[in-house]
């Protein structure tokens, strides 16, 4: 009982490293860092979401009436249409390229973050196993939310059937997992814990930004990737291994991308 209640208390209530502490000028330079990186990216993605989600609900038409799609045409054109998805991934990856390089130039490598290969068969099993925490309570969440009106009908592709649409979808999965858990976990609980800030408001720092850039998908949406974020971002801070988490995550949307592409119309709850 005693070692459950301290293993309880350890992911409850962590307590995070030892750093040292920034003087004035550091710390305003790291808390305006992190908001103009955020302002260009995930942040502006967020109240983009928000303001997508106000006007769905000032619409007469029902929330659960109204479809999202996550991986959609950007061109008529085939070839362009190639080229303008590829572009949006590349983009992507830079964000993260950014968050990675601004902890480089901080002192903190990737190591500093979980992003090295020291453990690759522990990180490929903790990320599967992430996946199936996340993926199949996830997938509950979004069929209730959406049942009761709180949730768009998303859908993950409507990209058309092209020779690449396969592997664009892959490859804009992985983009958005590395995006998204370098920034929103690595970058961002790092530059938090630099700043003194308790681990368990970084959390919820963490988990309500990355809920909000979802809420174009509906309420289910906001809820489902925020409860996401405080799973991950737990998981790094008690582990400091980001490689699972992007994995996980890149593993998530190559199931929904390409499920939902491979799939359309044959299952309830993929419309075609």
């Amino acid at each position: 009982m005693a070692a459950a209640r301290d293993l309880w208390r350890g992911w409850t209530r962590p307590v995070g490293p030892v750093v040292a502490p920034l003087v004035p000028r550091e710390r305003r330079l790291l808390r305006t860092e992190l908001v103009v990186v955020f302002a260009v990216t995930l942040g502006l993605s967020g109240v983009r979401s928000l303001v997508s989600l106000l006007d769905a609900l000032a619409s007469p038409v029902r929330l659960d009436e109204r479809r999202v799609a996550i991986d959609e045409s950007l061109a008529r054109n085939p070839w362009a249409d190639l080229a303008a998805q590829l572009a949006s991934s590349f983009a992507l990856v830079a964000w993260g390229a950014l968050g990675l390089y601004l902890l480089v130039r901080a002192g903190a490598g990737p190591r500093a973050v979980g992003l090295d290969g020291r453990r690759p068969g522990r990180d490929a099993l903790a990320a599967v196993g992430l996946a199936a925490l996340i993926g199949i309570p996830g997938l509950g969440l979004y069929l209730a939310t959406r049942a009761v009106g709180l949730n768009t009908t998303v859908i993950p592709s409507l990209l058309g059937e092209q020779w690449w649409t396969v592997p664009v979808l892959i490859v804009s999965a992985c983009a958005n997992a590395w995006a998204e858990e370098v920034l929103v976990v690595g970058y961002l609980l790092h530059g938090l814990r630099r700043l003194g800030v308790s681990e368990n408001r970084a959390l919820a720092i963490s988990a309500v930004l990355r809920g909000s850039y979802h809420l174009y998908q509906g309420f289910g949406g906001g809820l489902g990737n925020l409860l996401m974020g405080l799973v991950f971002g737990r998981y790094w801070q008690r582990t400091g291994r980001l490689w699972p988490l992007v994995g996980a995550h890149a593993l998530l949307d190559v199931v929904a991308f390409v499920g939902s592409a491979l799939l359309r119309g044959a299952l309830p709850f993929l419309p075609a």
